[in-house]
């Protein structure tokens, strides 16, 4: 089973004193830490747990700066056997739908059984790549997804829900599967495996190499664009009602009648 997972560097912002970037369209992210994106280390050991029990190999895809290195090489310290990165500032500003295009334009040259990737990034939160990415390459998806099992050419997946909820698919393969995070125990590179993994080769693609027109990708590509990202507005505050259950539950009642919304 080949299995390939796509990938994301994020930034870790926590703990993290944040300031917006001089054209306003994103954080500034000089001096924050990155790592990879958590639901995507999540699938990624899917994918290493899968092609132990059933055998196969996992790719690694990532559309990135050249930082975007170091999730790579971590990612096949822990088992991955080969990956590409596509490097090229033509993908700048990239919304998620002209990201999905560039990564099936890199898979559509790849042999494989299931294509993973994370629900969301931590970053952005769109949770539209996976789901793009399985149009873009006219196979079946699912998304949130937190069980999994395999047969014959099959796949059956739980899917969570809200409320707690776990709807059942069974699916043919090849499918693109977001992975939610909780559905494993991501393991951690051994130090023999990073030193390994520190002389491998990285495949570059750029949208030459994709055979894609650099005024479709990008900012210029997207169907969507970050206008302006702002500090959520001051307001005056919490306001504290006091007094007995009924006499509070009157004053939000009188408060709700003065600001329009009964």
């Amino acid at each position: 089973m080949n299995i390939v997972v796509c990938v994301k560097q994020v930034p870790e912002t926590a703990e993290a004193d944040l300031k917006l970037a001089s054209d306003k369209k994103g954080i500034e992210r000089e001096g924050l830490p990155l790592q990879i994106n958590e639901s995507d280390n999540y699938a990624l050991e899917q994918a290493l747990l899968l092609t132990e029990e059933h055998d196969g190999d996992v790719t690694i895809v990532t559309l990135g700066p050249d930082s975007s290195d170091e999730v790579l090489r971590m990612s096949m310290a822990k088992g991955a056997a080969e990956a590409a990165r596509i490097g090229d500032d033509a993908f700048d500003r990239s919304d998620a739908v002209a990201v999905a295009g560039a990564l099936a334009a890199v898979l559509k040259d790849m042999e494989y059984d299931l294509v993973l990737a994370g629900c969301m990034s931590s970053d952005d939160g769109h949770t539209q790549v996976g789901v793009a990415l399985a149009e873009a390459l006219g196979i079946p998806h699912a998304t949130y997804v937190v069980e999994m099992e395999m047969s014959d050419g099959e796949i059956t997946v739980g899917r969570e829900l809200e409320g707690g909820l776990i709807e059942k698919l069974q699916m043919k393969l090849p499918c693109v599967l977001g992975i939610q995070t909780g559905i494993n125990e991501p393991r951690y590179a051994s130090i023999m495996g990073i030193a390994k993994a520190s002389k491998r080769e990285i495949a570059m693609k750029s949208a030459g190499d994709l055979g894609l027109d650099a005024e479709g990708v990008g900012e210029k590509g997207s169907k969507t664009r970050v206008v302006e990202v702002a500090y959520p507005p001051v307001g005056d505050g919490a306001e504290i009602l006091g007094g007995t259950p009924p006499e509070a539950s009157g004053k939000l009642a009188e408060v709700l009648r003065e600001k329009g919304f009964v």
